[in-house]
């Protein structure tokens, strides 16, 4: 009887951790949720990032202001961001077996919403996409 009772009181011991878990991780996606508000453009970067570097330059280029952040110089609230970020950018349930991971960063949001990753923004640049959604979430007034 004893046993079963530890047994018991464990299972409600990581019965707990798992809620806390989920609270932290609910926590993080709503942070990101509210820095990805914070402006018309806003996008996650890392420092040393060449891809991040590109995505900055071609919005900087088309004459957006968005807000960065920088990701590696956050220390582990940058590590939490951006593996929720990951999460975001990862392929759905039944998304596909063998895809490779997209990276982390750079990942971009317009007027609050997820745009994507550098491959998604290259994308509606190329395929003129771009500056209306741009123009839309009032980054540009062209």
């Amino acid at each position: 009887m004893l046993r079963m009772q530890q047994q018991v009181e464990g299972a409600l011991v990581v019965g707990g951790m798992a809620e806390a878990e989920e609270h932290q991780e609910a926590a993080v996606y709503e942070r990101v949720a509210r820095m990805a508000g914070g402006n018309a453009v806003v996008v996650f970067s890392a420092s040393g990032c060449c891809m991040c570097h590109v995505v900055k330059r071609l919005l900087l280029g088309l004459g957006v202001g968005p807000t960065v952040y920088e990701l590696d110089q956050m220390g582990g609230a940058g590590r939490e961001i951006q593996a929720a970020l990951a999460q975001l950018l990862s392929p759905g349930p039944g998304g596909g077996g063998h895809h490779q991971q997209a990276p982390a960063v750079p990942v971009v949001f317009v007027g609050g919403r997820l745009l994507g990753g550098v491959e998604k923004v290259m994308a509606c640049h190329i395929n003129g996409t771009l500056v209306p959604l741009l123009k839309e979430a009032g980054a540009l007034w062209l």
